[in-house]
């Protein structure tokens, strides 16, 4: 679909929703490929995963849809949210042991003992090819395409597979990979020549599967042969652009949907502009915790929630005074505290401290050079 962001980032921008798939991810198609791949046998004594990332709810949800019995079994630190949705997408959830390697092996034990396949993402020629469809289709829906932006880091089968699509297909594609500044793996690993364990993501939860280490030698030889460029940005960046996806496409992605779209956000592909882009929005499984806390955290480093104190008379009127400026400058006052007993300036005056939101970037300076004329000493709180 065109995006409503071409204009501002001086492109024309076109969004792969693969976030709308049924389980909220693009691994649907590299899953569904791979159930139908299996013997019949395979298909009739079932399958087992070990792990609460999309891959695994795709499996649930594809091997019940083909009627193939299948496991999921998940540690008991795992998200109520993931294993009830594991339950209803038709897998028999099982809960083991405290870590997700105690999950694995026993999953691993269970599939030797009873004839499951043991599934776990790879990079084997049938998955890769279900997630080049992505390539596939992007070249098919969006004529006379100048570049292709995808999510790259540990699981960058998705770029790999739809490289050798594109590529196939217009060898003049430009193919971009975007990874974390906070855990370069591809980069890393490109530069190895082999795939790099060493980098280690400590935020697993925002960064989903995108944080992984354990791509194969086949993703990594079809991403250093095929792919163009692969760019790093900072999780500032991804945070900006959840927060413009929200609001201009009305589209909820994690850090793994959004990250593409980061790279155009932080300026680090400026040879695209004037160019036709494809972004793939990859995923859209955010914890609705995790969900308040970036859309809060990317306000702020928008420039649109800011902070401020100052110490006013403790008499009637002069507060509402503050409210009055606050309100002809047009802030909106998210919260407002006072505090009076541990004040260090002179007697019977009160410090506010006061979180207010505005329009934009212009916005908020306009409301600091109002506050400061008005009340020199005011402190603004620095993101």
């Amino acid at each position: 679909q065109y995006s409503r962001l071409s204009k501002q980032y001086g492109m024309d921008i076109y969004l792969k929703k693969e976030f709308l798939q049924y389980t909220g991810s693009v691994k649907e198609r590299g899953v569904l490929y791979l159930l139908m791949s299996l013997p019949q046998e395979q298909q009739r004594k079932g399958v087992i995963v070990a792990s609460d990332s999309n891959f695994s709810m795709a499996v649930a949800h594809h091997a019940s849809e083909l009627r193939v019995p299948v496991f999921v079994i998940l540690c008991t630190s795992t998200a109520p949210a993931r294993v009830r949705m594991c339950r209803d997408y038709g897998a028999m959830v099982i809960s083991y042991g405290t870590t997700g390697k105690d999950a694995q092996l026993h999953a691993r034990r269970l599939a030797q003992e009873n004839g499951y396949l043991y599934l776990e993402e790879e990079d084997s020629a049938v998955y890769l090819s279900g997630l080049g469809t992505v390539g596939l289709e992007m070249y098919e829906q969006v004529p006379k395409l100048d570049a292709v932006i995808f999510p790259a880091g540990g699981h960058c089968g998705l770029l790999a597979g739809s490289a050798a699509a594109l590529k196939h297909l217009n060898p003049h594609i430009s193919v971009i990979g975007v990874e974390s500044e906070s855990f370069p793996v591809l980069q890393e690993s490109l530069k190895a020549g082999h795939p790099n364990d060493d980098q280690a993501c400590n935020n697993h939860h925002f960064y989903g599967d995108v944080s992984g280490v354990c791509f194969g030698s086949n993703s990594l030889q079809l991403t250093g042969k095929l792919v163009d460029k692969v760019v790093a940005v900072r999780e500032e960046d991804i945070l900006i652009s959840m927060l413009r996806l929200l609001e201009y496409e009305r589209a909820t992605v994690d850090a793994e949907g959004a990250i593409g779209l980061a790279a155009l956000v932080a300026g680090k592909l400026p040879e695209l502009k004037g160019k036709r882009v494809a972004v793939v929005i990859c995923s859209g499984n955010l914890e609705l915790h995790l969900l308040q806390q970036c859309i809060a955290r990317a306000l702020t480093l928008d420039n649109r929630v800011c902070r401020f104190s100052l110490v006013i008379s403790d008499c009637p009127g002069d507060m509402s005074k503050l409210l009055e400026l606050l309100a002809r400058e047009e802030a909106r006052v998210l919260d407002i505290k006072q505090e009076r007993t541990f004040v260090t300036s002179e007697l019977f005056t009160v410090e506010v401290i006061c979180t207010v939101e505005t329009r934009d970037k212009i916005h908020t300076a306009q409301l600091r050079n109002a506050l400061l004329e008005r009340y020199p000493t005011a402190a603004w709180t620095e993101r």
